[in-house]
């Protein structure tokens, strides 16, 4: 007989000893998404991250992405101050004027006495960055896997939608009173969606589809646009091209995808939709959520994406709500570990990925 399946006990989403071991060992580790390409198109373009606590700078130095703590080698002082920008020359502390090249080398250190001080002992710390796509990925472990293993087969699966090609329309963040996980958990199943998303649920059949078999890195699957509905939107109706890249069955699909730990990927007709999610506590997370569209499209004269962005605005907020009770509930004495459906594998091995990777670190 076969074991019942079951959600996973209260700690994992209300003990912060987990919670902190959870950030050490996967969001200090692991590949995190935390921009696009696009924010550093030019040398000299800058914008911060905030990671576990840590003010990370990433900038474009010629034709190479180069990731940095924010703290000078000197003090100790936080150098930005703002969230994006440009250098127009070295990357200056405001303390003491210690200047920095875009590689990260020490170049200026007024007051100091060269005949015992060494710059090139003083750089910036690094930190590993990535590129996937237009997406912009840091990891702060000393010697990480390459991206390509983290992403593992999703580069060739994800080719057609020309992501790199796409640019940000709109960025809305969301503050969530909910464990991260639970944010995770409720991304990657729609049987919700019913009672939960009445719009979404016009739009698309929450029971099509079908989901690929997990993977060490990933999981997701696809769903189905209902008859007559041509897109993920207020109405259901396309006001923009294909994505050039599509066959017929893409243009008639969503495809929803969790790239662990931090990035959830949704693929539509027209356009791509990101969220990121970031942990502030054992009962708190950040979501940042883009809309990417197609440069000719958003070149057009008639351009408008408040349909879309509405409307997924409109079922976050749904999502976040329903995730915070969820939060409440789980924090009860009264809750004990539930049995999961059938059709809620993917939540299962999420679940299985976290426990593994606890395990790991014992």
């Amino acid at each position: 007989m076969n074991e019942q399946p079951t959600t996973l006990p209260s700690r994992y989403y209300t003990d912060s000893g987990v919670f902190r071991q959870e950030v050490a060992n996967l969001f200090c580790k692991m590949w995190l998404c935390v921009g696009r390409t696009e924010q550093v198109a030019k040398h000299g373009d800058f914008f911060l991250c905030d990671i576990a606590g840590e003010s990370l700078i990433v900038t474009r130095d010629g034709d190479a992405l180069r990731g940095f703590y924010n703290v000078c080698r000197h003090r100790g002082t936080r150098i930005c101050r703002e969230a994006e920008g440009k250098f127009s020359g070295p990357i200056r502390c405001p303390y003491h004027g210690w200047s920095y090249a875009l590689d990260g080398r020490l170049v200026g250190a007024p007051h100091m006495d060269e005949s015992c001080f060494r710059r090139e002992e003083y750089p910036l710390q690094s930190v590993h960055v990535g590129e996937w796509d237009g997406f912009v990925f840091l990891n702060m472990a000393r010697d990480p896997q390459p991206l390509a293993v983290q992403l593992a087969d999703l580069p060739q699966r994800f080719a057609a939608w020309g992501m790199h090609d796409l640019r940000r329309y709109k960025r809305v963040a969301y503050e969530v009173k909910a464990n991260w996980k639970l944010i995770v958990l409720n991304y990657n199943e729609c049987l919700h969606c019913p009672l939960l998303h009445p719009a979404l649920n016009r739009v698309t059949d929450y029971l099509s589809g079908m989901n690929d078999p997990p993977q060490p890195t990933y999981i997701g699957g696809s769903m189905e646009l209902r008859d007559g509905v041509e897109t993920m939107s207020v109405d259901g109706k396309r006001r923009r091209e294909y994505l050039p890249g599509l066959n017929g069955a893409q243009r008639a699909q969503v495809f929803y995808y969790a790239i662990y730990p931090n990035l959830f990927l949704s693929l539509h007709p027209d356009y791509v939709m990101a969220h990121t999610v970031w942990p502030e506590g054992f009962d708190r997370a950040r979501v940042v959520c883009e809309w990417y569209f197609h440069p000719r499209e958003m070149a057009k004269p008639d351009f408008d994406a408040e349909d879309v962005v509405q409307f997924w605005d409109m079922t976050n907020r749904e999502d976040w709500a329903i995730s915070e009770l969820a939060q409440q509930g789980i924090s009860s004495r009264a809750y004990v570990p539930g049995p999961y459906s059938p059709r809620e594998g993917l939540l299962r091995a999420f679940d299985q990925w976290i426990v593994g990777r606890e395990r790991r670190s014992e």
